[in-house]
């Protein structure tokens, strides 16, 4: 079946009473529930503050993972049981040895000896001189000087014995050694420090001098710590062309976060990669789908998405796996639910900090697959990409044409919102991503009455508004269907304040491109 959303209610069957959650399922409900590869989910939800799928862990059920550490999320363990067990102290056996004393007198010594039984005795090699090395810290570091080795003046307990041949260091040369060496190394630092701030003053000059800073103006411009005169290049004179009203690279060229230097090369390169990720028309092919199965699929996915507050950028990335596996892999319905699970759960490894654990993706499929049918999809899905995950996605280019076209939050939020309801139409697979996100801002800045595309937006994304017009039709066209009741997800996630309610918007019916 498909991905569907079941009734809260109770079933019986053979005289005992089940409970179903709602949510959705994607298997017939005759499907058994005591599997023993699945743990059943806790029905009950606790109250918190962070949102978090239905039923999830409770917080002090689980243990907080360490860093880089098995990012399949301790595949085999159980929920409650991952606490580490104290390390159960070795108990040494003491062995019970023989002593005899003997006083021996020679020379007004007296010397204790021990006899121990011939089993325990081990056999005993004379120890050979050891050669102490000193390390050289005054001019050059970190080099062993092995010959013209300085004699070291022998400790006490080695005048008193004359068996022992080996050479030790007093407790007072350690201390005067340790004297000096404390006093070389502050005196380095202090002779380290100084040079630095010298440094940093004339790197400061020089950057002023590029930049042609006036001593009235130095104080009210900031720039970052992180650069310098070695790897500062100098900001270039680019010539505009006409009607583009201001250089968003050039303003940017001194925050080394916005890598003003290579963000045009960098979306360039998205574009021409765009080639490499072609979805075609694939459901003449898939006999058991049809374009509405898709729709209530993705729908699925931005709700899985905004329960585990994951990021859009995982969203977009698993919406396309999902499409590019479907345009080469025939799949029933059963797989569906399954292969969007997957598609979600890769791309979180891949922009998550935190990704959610693999039990949190077998419940939201209502325990409908287990563990190894997950895993293997996953396999299943890297292999058909040829684990390429650097894939173009439209959110980017639209964040990218925003902040160059300096457009507001609530205009960018529209945007977003149109680019995100283009998910659930089938008719948009077939265009490229960068033009997706162009033609989402161009419907967004119509809706807005805030004018047409202009020459700054034509030149950082590269399309004029004829290679747009197409897109744009479809896109509003997307916005007046009435989809069915089970795809309201994302019309009312972008109808909360905290996205300026963007989503009741008056729609255009005609558009003046």
């Amino acid at each position: 079946m498909v991905p569907r959303k079941s009734v809260l209610g109770q079933i019986k069957s053979n005289g005992n009473t089940r409970l179903l959650r709602q949510g959705i399922s994607t298997r017939s409900q005759n499907v058994k529930i005591n599997n023993s590869n699945i743990k059943q989910p806790i029905i009950n939800k606790d109250n918190r503050g962070k949102r978090k799928a239905e039923g999830s862990p409770l917080k002090d059920k689980t243990v907080k993972r360490s860093a880089l550490g098995n990012i399949t999320n301790a595949i085999g363990k159980q929920l409650g049981t991952q606490q580490q067990q104290p390390e159960p102290k070795k108990v040494v056996k003491k062995v019970a040895t023989k002593t005899k004393a003997r006083i021996l007198t020679n020379e007004n010594k007296v010397v204790t000896e021990k006899i121990f039984p011939k089993q325990d005795v081990a056999p005993v090699t004379k120890l050979k001189p050891v050669r102490v090395k000193i390390v050289k810290h005054d001019e050059e570091e970190n080099k062993i000087i092995n010959n013209n080795v300085k004699p070291i003046r022998p400790s006490l307990e080695s005048e008193k014995s004359s068996e022992d041949s080996s050479l030790y260091m007093s407790a007072l040369e350690e201390s005067e050694n340790s004297i000096k060496k404390s006093e070389r190394v502050n005196n380095k630092a202090d002779i380290n420090e100084k040079n630095e701030n010298e440094q940093n003053e004339i790197e400061k000059n020089e950057i002023n001098a590029k930049l042609n800073i006036d001593d009235t103006t130095k104080d009210k411009v900031e720039i970052p710590f992180i650069l310098t005169t070695k790897h500062l290049d100098p900001i270039p004179e680019r010539i505009l062309p006409e009607g583009v009203e201001w250089d968003f690279d050039i303003e940017n060229w001194l925050d080394p976060f916005q890598v003003s230097q290579y963000a045009m090369d960098i979306f360039n390169y998205l574009k021409d990669r765009e080639c490499l990720f072609p979805i075609g028309d694939y459901m003449e092919k898939q006999v058991c789908l049809s374009r509405w199965m898709r729709s209530l699929l993705v729908d699925w996915m931005v709700e899985v998405q905004e329960s585990f507050e994951l990021n859009h950028e995982t969203l977009y990335l698993a919406v396309k796996l999902v499409d590019l596996y479907l345009t080469k892999v025939t799949v029933g319905t059963e797989t569906l639910q399954l292969l969007g699970a997957s598609s979600l759960f890769i791309a979180s490894k891949y922009d998550e900090r935190i990704p959610p654990m693999v039990e949190d993706f077998l419940y939201i499929c209502d325990g409908a697959y287990t563990q190894r049918e997950l895993i293997k999809m996953e396999i299943s899905v890297l292999k058909v990409i040829d684990f390429d995950l650097g894939i173009p996605l439209s959110y980017r280019f639209l964040r990218r044409y925003a902040r160059c076209g300096k457009v507001s939050m609530p205009t960018l939020t529209l945007a977003r919102f149109i680019l995100e309801y283009s998910l659930m139409d089938y008719s948009t697979i077939r265009f490229s991503d960068s033009k997706l996100a162009a033609s989402a801002l161009l419907l967004a800045l119509q809706m807005k009455d805030l004018g047409g595309w202009t020459p700054t937006l034509e030149y950082y994304s590269g399309y004029k508004v004829d290679d747009l017009r197409n897109i744009v039709y479809v896109l509003n066209e997307g916005l007046h269907r009435k989809h069915k009741e089970a795809l309201v997800t994302i019309r009312n996630k972008y109808s909360h304040k905290i996205f300026f309610e963007v989503a009741k918007l008056p729609l255009k019916d005609t558009l003046d491109i």
